[in-house]
């Protein structure tokens, strides 16, 4: 019967205190060796130590070490969408250079909404991470700016370390990422393949990454004879540049030769929808994109786009929050034009 069985036996969980005392050694080194402390441990110790804590099943309570330290090990990453290429790739850089400083890399997403952002950071804030880093697009004159600065300064009194990715006006550490004149070699190169007339497919005006972007690919237009007759603004995804795409075939292409679209998903987009026109990306119309996201060398046809080291990126801003960035590490990014098979030459 039911009220007969025996009843559960409960353990306490492992403490501190049992490591120390099984591995044979002091409180401190027991510490000291578990919790990624950078005094030196004796090795042998550190393995006793090591060897005992996996015997009693012991894992470190992370909120005491927080409310002891003022701080913890992880780094808070917020990015704008998980499943966009273009911030996994930052993702995977940020997540290298943390196990090198033997940190954890927890992930957010704000789904490109500011108020979303603000209250992550807010709530990030109560779990005391070591680092926070932003890598969401910013907004010119948003209404959160000011309520997101403070909490960011009320989050750096207390120990934490904020860095930005990409353009902001907000005055902390970031990694600053050369939009506009990587675009503007892209324009470049572009009308020196033999293209006069193009269109753009961007996000709505005010995300500073698209902004700079469209601004220098206009400037190389201009300085290279070529002309940007048409500018869609969809949202800045890949399904935003599926209906770009369609926007600027329902208005008519007109004689448009190639499509600039101002991110590699949104670029992957517009070549879906053209096919779904029954049009051939890189015949009928040429598309070339910006960020060399990994997938876009598989696209059929390879997509012509700008470069972006994406994880030295996210390994740059891990440097810069931990206030160990060279020299290198606060110039702006490095861009490069890279061609492929989407823009052919003409003639």
């Amino acid at each position: 019967m039911a009220g007969d069985a025996a009843p559960t036996t409960r353990h306490a969980p492992a403490t501190l205190h049992d490591v120390a005392r099984e591995a044979g050694v002091s409180l401190a080194t027991a510490s000291r060796s578990l919790n990624g402390s950078t005094r030196k441990v004796n090795e042998e110790f550190r393995q006793r130590v090591l060897a005992a804590a996996a015997k009693l099943n012991y894992s470190p309570n992370l909120s005491a070490q927080a409310v002891a330290r003022g701080t913890t090990t992880t780094v808070a990453l917020l990015v704008a969408d998980i499943a966009d290429p273009y911030f996994s790739q930052i993702a995977a850089g940020v997540v290298s250079e943390a196990d090198r400083e033997r940190l954890i890399v927890t992930m957010a997403a704000t789904e490109r909404d500011t108020e979303r952002e603000l209250e992550l950071v807010r709530t990030l804030r109560g779990q005391r991470p070591r680092v926070m880093i932003l890598a969401a697009s910013r907004r010119v004159g948003d209404p959160n700016n000011d309520a997101l600065e403070a909490e960011l300064r009320a989050y750096e009194s207390n120990g934490g370390r904020v860095a930005f990715v990409s353009t902001t006006d907000l005055d902390f550490r970031t990694v600053q990422l050369d939009n506009r004149a990587g675009a503007e070699a892209l324009a470049r190169e572009l009308t020196g393949l033999g293209y006069r007339r193009f269109a753009a497919i961007t996000g709505v005006e005010g995300i500073r990454t698209a902004d700079e972007r469209l601004a220098g690919f206009r400037a190389g237009l201009e300085a290279t004879g070529g002309t940007l007759e048409r500018i869609v603004r969809p949202d800045f995804t890949r399904d935003g540049g599926y209906a770009g795409m369609e926007e600027l075939l329902g208005q008519g292409l007109d004689g448009v030769e190639l499509v600039f679209a101002a991110n590699d998903v949104m670029a992957v987009g517009a070549m879906s929808a053209l096919r779904d026109a029954g049009l051939t990306p890189g015949t009928d119309v040429a598309v070339a994109g910006f960020d060399d996201v990994p997938t876009v060398r598989d696209v059929t046809p390879p997509l012509t786009t700008v470069r972006i080291p994406l994880e030295e990126v996210g390994r740059r801003a891990i440097r810069l929050a931990l206030g160990d960035a060279t020299a290198e590490d606060e110039t702006p990014v490095h861009t490069e034009v890279v061609l492929r098979e989407s823009t052919p030459r003409r003639g």
